[in-house]
């Protein structure tokens, strides 16, 4: 790993009427980094980190918990219509990036369940779905100083972005990291699975009808393959610093 240079830390004080929120979208398929990179990037910069696949997967999560037909498209987007999810920094010290509340209830750990990951994609296609959740995510947006990470930030949600990243790897190099993620959680896997199931969800982010996956206007694309985490997050904090002071 290469030594992290240390920045000033940016100015986290409340934002005027008229000042464009300093928002960081980092966009990219499964398994491209965004999490790990995105996180970093926020703890560097004082950022709030906000991963907003996590909404998509708790509104998959409390659908099959709530044994609702994943292809029933009006139920579901009624559920993440009404549905509270609440995304906080960490309350629990066990290697979590933060936490999630799916009405109050504590569903972290369960959102990377491997029948979350088989379905999420179904869910998120739904256009109902999907304009439910950018609507909380603009909200969070709008308060300025957040790294959000997703499929549509640059597209969709915050198309305004001051900085737009795209974060990008291979589809073996992106299988094999969420392999070891599973396995260090304990769960048995096979690789060839994984990377079978990684090539049919990006398909199916690419070619949805709605905000499929894009590389957004005026975003910095990196490849990951290769790259220490620390040199992606040394980059991007570079970017940040150039674009916010």
């Amino acid at each position: 790993m290469n030594q992290i240079t240390e920045f000033p830390r940016l100015h986290t004080v409340p934002m005027s009427n008229h000042e464009v929120p300093q928002v960081i979208a980092i966009d990219g398929p499964a398994a491209s980094g965004k999490s790990t990179v995105g996180e970093a990037v926020a703890r560097r910069l004082g950022f709030l980190y906000f991963d907003t696949g996590a909404m998509y997967r708790a509104v998959t999560l409390a659908a099959i918990g709530r044994k609702i037909n994943l292809g029933d498209e009006t139920a579901v987007t009624a559920l993440a219509e009404s549905v509270h999810i609440d995304i906080v920094p960490p309350t629990v010290e066990d290697g979590r990036q933060y936490t999630v509340l799916v009405d109050q209830v504590d569903v972290t750990w369960g959102l990377r369940s491997a029948e979350v990951d088989a379905n999420v994609s179904t869910v998120s296609a739904y256009p109902g779905v999907r304009a439910a959740l950018s609507r909380q995510q603009r909200r969070v947006a709008k308060t300025g100083r957040v790294v959000m990470m997703g499929r549509d930030i640059g597209t969709v949600v915050f198309p305004e972005a001051p900085l737009k990243v795209y974060l990008n790897a291979s589809a073996e190099v992106r299988a094999r990291r969420r392999a070891q993620e599973l396995a260090e959680r304990g769960q048995s896997v096979d690789l060839a699975s994984v990377l079978a199931a990684m090539i049919e969800r990006d398909a199916i982010d690419s070619n949805r009808e709605t905000a499929p996956l894009r590389i957004a206007s005026g975003a910095v694309i990196v490849e990951t393959d290769g790259l220490a985490i620390d040199e992606v997050v040394e980059r991007i904090v570079a970017l940040a610093h150039e674009r916010f002071q």
